[in-house]
């Protein structure tokens, strides 16, 4: 038995340069891990199988869910006649813009790497990753790194100070490809400043890091479901220095310099909205 963790993640900054030929967007992300994870636990089977077995009911347990895809993807690739029981303890809310089927797949690699003895490095299980998911290479590694291409283009960042994150889903989920199908790339006022935040990120300083949040996708999702755009502004009022939404939403975090300050905004938030969850950069 092999138990590996599964971090969510936030988007520092996420913009959205052109439309690719492929049809994809080309994307550049400063993206970190926080400490709220899910817990995969892998007991290996004789029989071929994959089974999967998970603490929320309503998550997918066949070919639609990423873990069982991850793991289907590593026995093809290396030929395992074996098979594998893998139990998902969730924590990370789902359709949320926090990456959490996408850590459970990078964690299956990890884990399937450590039970089955592949011997591969995370830049061999990150290339495989790519192949599941864009955001499935930046969480084979976690931390905190630049995202480019599809997402599956890293630039590892040095790490950063533990920041205190508030994180808040309101209770809509939110399709990443209704959000990216209405965006119109023309029309972004602001971009991002990578370069910017990258340079903040190094000072561990809290209010500049804030300074520099962006995410060009939160216009779009706000015009969908106003009261993600509501929950921003909550979480400014109730005292966070910087507040943005994560990834295609409908996931907003606040951050905090202090740890007070993050329990009072968590507190607070806790009557609008049931999943609350206070937590670190990691």
């Amino acid at each position: 038995m092999w138990t590996e963790k599964a971090q969510a993640k936030i988007n520092l900054t996420l913009d959205v340069l052109h439309k690719r030929p492929d049809g994809y967007h080309e994307v550049e992300m400063v993206m970190q891990t926080v400490d709220l994870s899910d817990h995969l636990t892998f007991t290996p089977v004789e029989q071929g199988e994959i089974v999967l077995s998970c603490t929320v009911p309503y998550i997918p347990l066949d070919s639609r869910n990423l873990v069982y895809q991850a793991a289907k993807l590593v026995k093809d690739t290396f030929g395992i006649k074996s098979g594998i029981r893998i139990h998902i303890d969730k924590r990370i809310p789902v359709a949320a813009g926090l990456a959490g089927g996408s850590s459970d797949a990078a964690a299956t690699l990890r884990g399937l790497n450590q039970v089955w003895g592949l011997g591969q490095s995370l830049d061999q299980l990150a290339e495989l990753g790519a192949k599941i998911g864009s955001d499935v290479p930046f969480c084979i590694y976690g931390g905190t790194a630049i995202a480019r291409g599809r997402g599956e283009v890293i630039t590892h960042l040095p790490k950063v100070a533990p920041t205190w994150v508030v994180l808040v889903k309101p209770p809509i989920a939110v399709s990443t490809a209704d959000v990216y199908g209405r965006l119109d790339v023309a029309e972004i006022e602001k971009h991002p400043n990578t370069g910017a935040m990258v340079e903040a990120l190094t000072t561990g300083d809290v209010r500049l890091i804030s300074s520099h949040l962006g995410n060009v996708l939160e216009k779009v999702t706000f015009s969908m479901y106003p009261e993600v755009e509501r929950l921003k502004s909550q979480l400014l009022k109730f005292g966070a220095v910087g507040a943005l939404m994560s990834g295609s939403g409908p996931t907003v975090f606040a951050l905090a310099d202090k740890e007070h300050r993050a329990t009072r905004i968590y507190n607070a938030l806790r009557g609008f909205s049931r999943e609350v969850y206070l937590c670190r950069f990691y």
